[in-house]
């Protein structure tokens, strides 16, 4: 269609105009075999768009941390890409100050390298460094229509009373958003959610739109940038609390939320007990065809396509197991890949489906009554406490006990004061009600307040019974196609090009012919922020509504990606004074 999805921008980019040409053409010119020194930003950007062939096949010898202790190698030239970050720059100029490690240093940053560090760098290894140049790149492209700014502690910095941080971790994040901007080639006009006592979006969309300004002031050939067919919205975490905190049943949600998932690795054991890892990305197409289907549908395919591949080998039909596919996989060594690929899958669904049997399948039902506000025959919850009480009186587990407490609580727009006490006793967690009760600090009301936000009518599209509630941020973007969103509450903070004016707008629910106007607006992005962390829920949604729009695509991003316990934990977290605060970092992909 023309377009470019981030992850395509971003292999392009490296493959082409950007880290392969500007970086390898800059120090190709002699035969000499390079080094290569990443910090953990620039390890992971790299990792989603090369393999260590690609570099090798650059004379691209050795690849090392920035950060650790490591050998000179004087007869070497070094190519240093790093952030910009006072760290980095450090730990560069240790490499030269006193002894040079290498020949010659190429120093590339991601992103805008302030006038401190660079005179810093200047005065120190100023005959060292053959080229230093910024690359526009601070994003990570965690999917195809995915970005995330890899950055959990933002979380903290924002929406903690004891940070000292915000400002600078919002500017931050402002300067993140025009690299994706400035890597798509977008220029978008740019709304925020306005909401309550929060001001962190409006702050946000300001920071952005100056520096998307002062970005596109004047372009290569000396021209101002005129705003492109795009939109960028900007929206707060507490604009729905709800879709982070249910249990998911599509495949990619409820893998991250019941299963032991580490910066997208999938670690488990095969049957002949060895343990194995499996990395989820983009990569695997099994997973990206399957990632955003209902759980009972992936459980259906998976052993219809293991069949399938047996069937074309002549095996005896039979019931598809873990244990008779590794048999066949013995048999079939040209077909291991093909097979393997789909154990891991085989063997990651069994994982989900056994701790939805367990326990997840029977506190849906209440989590989707207290989510929607009906059951699955569309009648009204009269009283949410009937609703939540069984969940209390279940042994689940603490984690879960809270996800329906806030549900309930969620549900009626706040609570009384005394409802909440005795909430808090029933789940046993009097000495961590901040659990609950720091929900307040992302202006989510735990005590009772005004009526919630109005929903789009979603009573006629067919969904499983436990699977009804549908992410607050889906109506948002089908809203914003439809240019149907209230500037009251969506002010703009720099106006949005003439194709979102409401001419020809589209729905995002019916299946429509292409029109003139669909042709004329082809190729337009949605590109919508959220402040605190997205749920998979609200990524899959991104895909829905482009899906079924095909004039406008949806690309939704975040300073990370959340899992319900994880969000939990930072929540509870944000009392907690700087020092005492346990390092999100720590904590996984969450």
């Amino acid at each position: 269609e023309g377009r470019t999805t981030l992850l395509a921008a971003l292999i392009l980019i490296c493959a082409s105009s950007g880290i392969k040409e500007t970086i390898i053409t800059d120090c190709n010119k002699s035969g000499v075999w390079k080094i290569l020194l990443l910090d953990p930003f620039t390890t992971k950007l790299l990792s989603t768009c090369c393999k260590m062939s690609d570099l090798m096949a650059e004379k691209i010898t050795i690849v090392e941390d920035l950060y650790k202790i490591r050998e000179p190698v004087p007869e070497m030239k070094a190519i240093y890409f790093m952030t910009p970050t006072s760290k980095s720059v450090d730990a560069f100029i240790s490499d030269f100050k006193t002894k040079a490690k290498y020949k010659a240093a190429y120093v590339y940053f991601t992103d805008y390298c302030s006038d401190d560090l660079f005179n810093k760098m200047k005065l120190y290894c100023a005959k060292h460094i053959r080229v230093c140049k910024e690359l526009n790149i601070s994003f990570m492209p965690q999917e195809a229509q995915v970005f995330t700014c890899d950055n959990p502690e933002a979380f903290y910095s924002i929406y903690s009373p004891h940070s000292s941080d915000k400002r600078k971790t919002l500017e931050t994040l402002a300067e993140q958003l025009v690299t994706l901007c400035a890597t798509l080639d977008e220029y978008p006009g740019v709304r925020y959610k306005r909401d309550g006592n929060m001001e962190n979006a409006k702050t946000l969309a300001e920071m952005v739109d100056t520096r998307l300004a002062r970005h596109y002031e004047l372009d290569d050939s000396g021209k101002k940038k005129e705003k492109t067919q795009a939109q960028l919205l900007i929206v707060e975490r507490g604009f729905d609390p709800v879709s982070p905190i249910l249990h998911e049943l599509t495949y990619q949600a409820m893998a991250y939320d019941l299963t032991p998932i580490k910066n997208d690795i999938y670690t488990y054991k095969s049957k002949d007990g060895s343990e194995k890892q499996a990395q989820l990305n983009d990569d695997d197409m099994l997973w990206v065809k399957l990632r955003h289907k209902h759980i009972a549908e992936v459980s259906e395919q998976l052993p219809k396509m293991v069949k399938e591949i047996a069937a074309s080998k002549k095996q005896p039909d039979g019931k598809i197991s873990i244990s008779n596919l590794s048999q066949l996989m013995k048999k079939m060594p040209s077909f291991r890949k093909q097979l393997n690929e789909k154990t891991v899958h085989l063997q990651l669904a069994e994982d989900c489906m056994k701790a939805f049997s367990d326990n997840v399948e029977k506190i849906c039902k209440a989590e989707q009554d207290l989510a929607v506000g009906s059951d699955a025959d569309g009648m009204k919850v009269k009283d949410p406490m009937r609703t939540l009480l069984p969940v209390l009186l279940h042994p689940y587990s603490k984690y879960d006990k809270i996800r329906a407490v806030l549900l309930y609580i969620f549900s009626l727009n706040g609570t009384t004061d005394e409802n909440l006490s005795k909430l808090i006793q029933h789940v046993k967690i009097e000495d961590e009600r901040e659990f609950i009760q720091n929900w307040k600090e992302l202006g989510v009301p735990i005590i009772t307040s005004v009526s919630g936000v109005p929903r789009r009518d979603h009573s006629q599209e067919e969904r499983y019974n436990l699977s009804r509630w549908i992410p607050v941020i889906k109506d948002v973007m089908e809203d914003a196609i439809e240019n149907k969103l209230d500037t009251k509450d969506w002010p703009h903070q720099s106006q949005c090009p003439a194709a979102w004016n409401g001419s020809g707008a589209v729905s995002a629910r019916q299946k429509h012919k292409p029109s003139s106007q669909d042709e004329r607006r082809s190729g337009s992005r949605l590109i919508i922020f959220i402040i605190g962390g997205i749920a998979y829920s609200e990524m899959r949604s991104a895909y829905e509504v482009t899906q079924a729009v095909k004039s406008c695509e949806v690309i939704i991003g975040s300073s990370h990606i959340l899992t319900p316990t994880g969000l939990l934990d930072d929540i509870k977290a944000l009392s907690k004074r700087p020092m005492e605060s346990f390092s999100i970092e720590e904590r996984s992909n969450a």
